[in-house]
């Protein structure tokens, strides 16, 4: 199963950071609540249109998503993800105004196909 990992205005930078992410997001989608939230911020890190300042401040909280090593180890059920959520939430809060309905729209098509 193939899934669309760009979307309109995206640029193909860090190719290593994408597969990191879609393989891991393949598997622990239905795990996850913040899961659009995740493939919006995504979405808004490699759009071309996006200032390098918000694509920096997302690429880090992704890097950190993606890192098999973190604050709570991802293996815990529920507790797991809730460092990775924290940080997702700070930097998506930090650059909210840069995410577009187009980055949460790509998001929403793309959970879809999972």
């Amino acid at each position: 199963m193939t899934f669309d990992q760009t979307a309109p205005g995206q640029d193909n930078s860090d190719p290593s950071l994408r597969r990191s992410l879609w393989h891991k997001l393949r598997k622990v989608a239905a795990r996850i609540p913040f899961a659009e939230d995740l493939l919006a911020a995504y979405y808004c890190a490699f759009d071309r249109a996006t200032p390098l300042q918000v694509k920096v401040t997302l690429i880090g909280a992704l890097a950190y998503f993606v890192l098999p090593f973190d604050a709570i180890p991802d293996l815990l059920p529920v507790i797991g993800f809730t460092d990775d959520a924290a940080v997702l939430a700070t930097a998506i809060k930090m650059v909210s105004n840069h995410m577009t309905p187009e980055h949460r729209s790509a998001a929403r098509d793309a959970l879809a196909k999972f």
